[in-house]
């Protein structure tokens, strides 16, 4: 066993040996996360049209959520499965920013977006399987947006960490760590997630962390236990997918809630966070 709260960690920009205040990330002078409020983002896997998108902000942002997400560049297992609507989808969720005020978050697939969605995107996302793209992350530490770093499908927590160091050695400190599960031998469950993670990252790091239910589990009905614990574990914020249709859905309709699921979890989960001297 690696013991990941050693004296000299490989990580130093991450570490909290090195940075004993937790970081707070800010867009325009309004804070993100990192303070005593949750961060919640929410919205559908991928951008189907402006006029499934549109109900869903609504709705969400009435729920509570400052954040939507929404996939316009989607990494698929199978070449043949729904891989977005690229461009298009961009433009649909700049709209309806514009119309609703969310902020949006999305995934970068490429370097040759990074100018793009630098200047279009308000928090990037770097999906699991491009955790450890190194050149990546370093093209995305030489801006100043936000990072949104989900934890590899197989990643132990130290390459986690090393690759959020990434990003910082090169400038940009403004990263969130995301917790999504990780692939073990267990079956009943898309990914298996790691409930330990979120107290032992924010022991050795001060980068905020929030827990993305949805790919944890893949099942709908177990986004709202999970989402209570992770808010109970401590994590500062929840991703969590929701869907107007989700068994129509164009991908992960089996693990995207409705919004009157979403509702109720955050109904819940501000009981949760109450609790733990947090707020929604």
């Amino acid at each position: 066993m690696v013991n990941i709260e050693n004296e000299n960690p490989r990580y130093i920009k991450a570490s909290r040996k090195f940075h004993k205040d937790n970081t707070v990330i800010k867009i325009d002078n309004e804070t993100v996360i990192g303070d005593k409020d949750l961060m919640i983002i929410a919205g559908p896997c991928s951008v189907e049209s402006y006029e499934q998108l549109i109900e869903i902000a609504k709705r969400v942002k009435k729920a509570g959520a400052k954040y939507l997400r929404g996939g316009v560049f989607k990494p698929r297992t199978s070449p043949y499965e729904f891989q977005g609507l690229g461009y298009e989808g961009l433009e649909i969720l700049k709209r309806v920013r514009e119309e609703t005020g969310l902020k949006i978050v999305t995934e970068i697939m490429s370097v040759d977006d990074i100018e793009l969605f630098e200047k279009e995107v308000d928090v990037i996302q770097v999906g699991s399987r491009n955790m450890q793209n190194f050149d990546l992350l370093k093209r995305l530490g030489k801006t100043k947006k936000p990072i949104l770093l989900k934890r590899g499908l197989a990643s132990t927590i130290e390459e986690w960490l090393l690759a959020a160091e990434y990003i910082m050695n090169e400038g940009n400190p403004n990263v969130i760590l995301c917790e999504r599960g990780i692939r073990t031998y267990e079956t009943t469950t898309r990914n298996t997630l790691d409930i330990s993670a979120i107290p032992l990252v924010k022991k050795v790091s001060h980068l905020p962390i929030i827990v993305d239910p949805s790919h944890a589990s893949g099942i709908r009905w177990m986004i709202e236990p999970l989402s209570k614990a992770a808010v109970a574990a401590g994590a500062d914020g929840l991703i969590i997918e929701v869907h107007n249709n989700p068994d129509k859905a164009l991908s992960d309709g089996a693990q995207s809630v409705t919004p009157d699921m979403f509702d109720n979890i955050i109904k819940n989960v501000k009981i949760i966070a109450t609790a733990v001297g947090r707020s929604v």
